[in-house]
């Protein structure tokens, strides 16, 4: 069994994890350099901080519950603007360092450290207030806003608020340095197939030929349709970013999060294709994704300070969610004014449901009126 298996008990089961959950996501987030590394992200961290603190009118007197709070730092802040009681719901053994941490900074009369999933936990009381830092890379995957969502059908008082409250996907085109390196890395693969065949039936009197096919498709999906995580910086971006969907967490449900149908329309700029100095003809290496929420309050009671928290590519910071980049092979070639417009896919991995698969369905149209279709699959794992 694997560390984390081993780390599963009869304690987990009863706070509500799921054994094969509790191995492939919440046990990263009982760590304290897990932790450490989010509270270290100063984007992060002082957009929540901001949110709270520049609207603590809205925390005064109110009851607070925080999904998933880790170390417990939102349920701090939110006791320090002044709330009346916190609920602060942790599902994994980051528990005990939470109710640790609250004790130390004195809020234990307003703190409350409630070990397990939201979906497992008992509250007294309705509560005013949502806060969560629910988002994972390309804002959806892991899936915790269902917790998130569950908790506001249950437990949030009608007109009560969620911090944040939207959340919106970008997409922009770009071009990528680490294209043609993956490329090279799964044709290098497959030639090291090749010879390992060849080796195996030479030496052992084993044909593996057979098995060629599904070794290929391995390395496919791994090199060149698995998303990954990258810090891009504006430069690189061929095309101003376009909307892919804005989520309102006052309305939105779990079923339609499960698969999302988001149309697109991006044009390569004249400007920014400049920047490339390309000899003649450029190239798409790839579509970047990123998100950014905000911080509004509600409709009855909006925000004095609306906050956001932005994901984009900028040149001299950047969040740990960074962004996560698609590549396209091949390179689609392009110019300034070409438009790549279509339909992108978003659903959950039917093995994993914390996982995304995403499908991109998509035409190029040039300035001369020429139009190619494309379909590609990725993955962000």
């Amino acid at each position: 069994m694997d560390g984390a298996s081993d780390r599963f008990t009869e304690e987990e089961e009863r706070r509500g994890v799921d054994e094969a959950d509790y191995a492939n996501y919440f046990c990263t987030y009982e760590f304290l350099y897990h932790q450490k590394e989010m509270l270290e992200d100063g984007m992060r961290m002082n957009a929540y901080h901001d949110a709270v603190m520049r609207n603590a009118k809205l925390f005064e007197g109110r009851v607070v519950l925080d999904v998933g709070c880790g170390s417990g730092i939102l349920a701090i802040w939110s006791a320090q603007a002044g709330a009346r009681r916190v609920y602060a719901v942790e599902a994994t053994r980051m528990a005990k360092h939470a109710r640790t941490l609250v004790e130390h900074n004195k809020l234990e009369n307003v703190v409350t450290v409630l070990e397990g999933t939201v979906e497992s936990l008992e509250l007294p009381e309705q509560v005013d207030i949502i806060i969560s830092e629910w988002m994972g890379y390309f804002l959806l995957r892991e899936s915790m806003l269902d917790s998130v969502l569950h908790a506001r059908d249950k437990w949030l008082r009608p007109g009560g608020m969620l911090f944040p409250s939207h959340a919106t996907l970008y997409l922009a085109p770009i071009v990528s340095d680490e294209h043609a390196e993956k490329a090279d890395q799964y044709d290098e693969e497959l030639d090291s197939w090749e010879a390992f065949v060849q080796r195996t039936q030479q030496v052992y009197g084993v044909d593996f030929r057979v098995l060629g096919d599904r070794f290929e498709n391995e390395q496919r999906k791994y090199f060149l349709q698995t998303s990954r995580w990258t810090d891009v910086k504006p430069s690189a971006l061929l095309g101003d970013p376009c909307a892919l969907v804005t989520l309102d967490l006052s309305t939105i449900t779990v079923e339609e999060l499960k698969t999302l149908n988001c149309p697109f329309k991006a044009r390569i700029s004249e400007e920014k294709f400049a920047l490339q100095e390309f000899d003649g003809p450029g190239e798409l290496h790839a579509f970047c994704g990123w998100f950014d929420v905000d911080f509004r309050g509600s409709s009855g009671e909006p925000a004095a300070v609306p906050v956001e928290l932005t994901t984009q590519p900028v040149e001299h910071a950047s969040t740990h969610w960074g962004q996560q980049v698609f590549h396209v092979h091949p390179a689609h070639r392009c110019m300034p004014g070409d438009v790549f417009q279509g339909k992108m896919r978003i659903q959950r991995n039917r093995h994993n449901q914390r996982l995304l698969d995403v499908w991109m369905d998509y035409s190029q149209t040039t300035q001369q009126g020429e139009c190619h279709s494309h379909v590609r699959c990725f993955y962000i794992e």
